[in-house]
């Protein structure tokens, strides 16, 4: 009988935090470098055109554009001042959630929006000489003056969404959501082909050669194409997420049972296969769900400290944490193999399972909020949620979670009445209907 191992083919990349922010960097510098060619060329080109645009004289024309200019200028400062007050809040939730996020990448473009159209309106006005106004370049610089209002009007509003802390929870929840469904689909657990278990025989290392990193992501697709290609299986020791010194072992080469090494070849391959391996300062939520389980424990427990005081957020990132636990609540956990086109495993990379990820999403939120009847109503509920919807083998960390919370709750609060009130589930923490009662 074929054995069933978890088992999945590899992801397409959906695009790295780095490469998100280089999108953004280079759509500002483009926006800049557009706004300066089109303040020069507009003006050109207009001279061969039929008159359009609003009626300006040379005089008026001038004052317009210099306003332009002058406003979009001062409105840039505006938005750097607003991002950097709003990056000390975010960062008073969790110092991570900014890298974690890359949030503010967009603000950039809307930097560059604005200098772009400061740069036009300075361009266009050099353009002006005599009484030839270029009426079509002063109408458009009016209508870029429009669209950038619009845009700082739009973004501002979502600001104040996004430095809330349920407006954080949420955030990291979508994005959570998201690793879930790409790095465990529900139908992962399936027969491979070929023999899956350790050939330590003749492997080879791959080493991290670099300074000492965080494993950001894999390049699934490609190891996935490089182990098919050359008839090998890649076995990795440290997951995504896991801090990596210099020299260390990252993964091995493993060839098929009997085959000779060829050393020299595989240890191009070994090569090839450390340049799938994505390094940076921090873990990001790209391919590591354990690492949005770690934000959204942050901004809970945050949010219980005595310093903060409070629960409501602290709910709120329980909520987002119960929608992820319920959705891998039925699903194949654990180390998985990445399968190529024939489904013969070919790259092993380790995964946490479900008590794992139910330790790191609750225990913490265990300690603090024991003594907050609130959060201790919000975390009945959801084990009870849990304990409907999980299978007998995955019920065993729950139940002693909920256990746990009776113990601590009943040492912190004392008071017969309130331990009473915080026994009650309660989806909402305080105020929201209970299940079974009158």
């Amino acid at each position: 009988m074929t054995p069933r191992v978890r088992a999945r083919f590899p992801n397409r990349s959906r695009g790295t935090h780095r490469a998100r922010r280089t999108r953004s960097h280079v759509t500002a510098l483009l926006l800049v470098a557009a706004g300066a060619l089109l303040g020069w060329s507009l003006p050109r080109w207009e001279r061969h055109l039929p008159e359009a645009g609003l009626t300006f004289d040379a005089s008026t024309a001038q004052v317009t554009l210099g306003a332009i200019a002058g406003g979009m200028i001062t409105l840039a400062g505006f938005v750097v001042t607003a991002i950097t007050l709003v990056v000390q809040t975010v960062q008073s939730m969790s110092p991570r959630l900014v890298a974690a996020l890359g949030h503010f990448s967009r603000y950039l473009v809307l930097f560059g929006l604005l200098i772009g159209t400061a740069l036009y309106a300075l361009v266009a006005l050099s353009q002006i000489r005599g009484e030839d106004v270029p009426r079509l370049s002063v109408t458009f610089a009016v209508g870029l003056v429009l669209v950038d209002a619009v845009t700082v009007l739009s973004l501002l509003a979502s600001l104040r969404h996004a430095v809330t802390g349920g407006g954080l929870a949420r955030a990291v929840g979508e994005r959570l959501r998201a690793v879930v469904d790409q790095a465990y689909p529900a139908d992962t657990e399936a027969p491979v082909r070929g023999p899956y278990v350790d050939q330590p025989d003749g492997r080879l290392p791959v080493l991290h050669r670099g300074r000492p990193s965080v494993i950001v992501a894999l390049d699934e697709p490609r190891l996935t194409r490089l182990a098919s290609r050359n008839d090998v299986r890649v076995r990795f020791v440290h997951a995504v997420g896991d801090f990596v010194g210099s020299g260390t072992t990252v993964a091995y080469v493993e060839p098929p049972e009997g085959q000779d090494t060829d050393r020299a070849r595989h240890e191009r391959l070994a090569r090839h296969v450390a340049a799938c391996v994505r390094f940076g300062p921090s873990r990001t939520v790209e391919q590591d769900a354990a690492y949005g389980f770690r934000l959204l424990a942050d901004i809970a427990i945050r949010a219980l400290s005595p310093a903060v005081n409070d629960p409501t957020t602290a709910v709120q990132a329980l909520d987002q944490i119960e929608d992820a636990l319920l959705r891998l609540s039925d699903r194949p956990l654990g180390p998985a193999w990445l399968v190529d086109r024939r489904g013969r495993p070919r790259v092993h990379s380790p995964a946490p399972h479900w008590p794992d990820l139910v330790s790191l999403a609750l225990d913490e939120t265990l300690l603090y909020g024991a003594a907050n009847p609130q959060v201790v109503r919000r975390l009945h509920a959801l084990f009870d949620h849990l304990l409907a919807v999980t299978t007998d083998a995955r019920t065993a960390p729950v139940v002693e979670r909920r256990q746990a919370l009776e113990r601590l709750a009943a040492t912190a609060l004392s008071d017969p009445l309130l331990n009473a009130i915080a026994a009650r589930a309660d989806p909402r923490g305080l105020g929201g209907a209970v299940a079974g009662s009158d």
